[in-house]
């Protein structure tokens, strides 16, 4: 297979593989601590989305545990799937995972809202340092 085409398939898989292991995190979070006031209503709806909105005012400490996890844990597999399956570059390639999982969290943010420290935390914990370290995991060489 040639390495462009190798590193292309491996950052579809890290995201792939990175999106799963997020969003298994969330969901098993809102199983374990559900958003009052969003109870039947589906996770994947516009409607979930603004009740997460309007809630997140009321939200206490153990509601961010699950997003702050879905986040990191997520880039770090991503990363990690990508670094290990690519060619050459992987360390770049880990962290454009980083990257482009940043800008979901960035969306997010936007979106969603939430207190200053868990924005700080999430912004500059869970995705770059992440994706730096599931390079590091991986054992692939710079």
């Amino acid at each position: 297979m040639k390495p462009i085409l190798k590193n292309i398939l491996a950052v579809i898989a890290g995201v792939i593989a990175g999106s799963l292991v997020n969003i298994g995190i969330i969901m098993i979070g809102v199983a374990l601590v559900p958003v009052e006031g969003c109870g039947g209503i589906s996770m994947f709806t516009p409607e979930y989305m603004e009740c997460l909105a309007s809630a997140m005012p009321n939200f206490k400490f153990v509601n961010f545990i699950a997003p702050l996890l879905a986040h990191a844990l997520g880039t770090l597999v991503g990363a990690f799937v990508t670094a290990k399956i690519a060619s050459s570059y992987s360390k770049w390639l880990a962290l454009l995972i980083g990257v482009w999982f940043l800008i979901g969290g960035v969306s997010a943010i936007m979106d969603l809202g939430g207190p200053a420290w868990f924005k700080v935390v999430d912004l500059g914990l869970a995705y770059i340092p992440m994706a730096l370290l599931g390079w590091k995991l991986s054992g692939k060489k710079a």
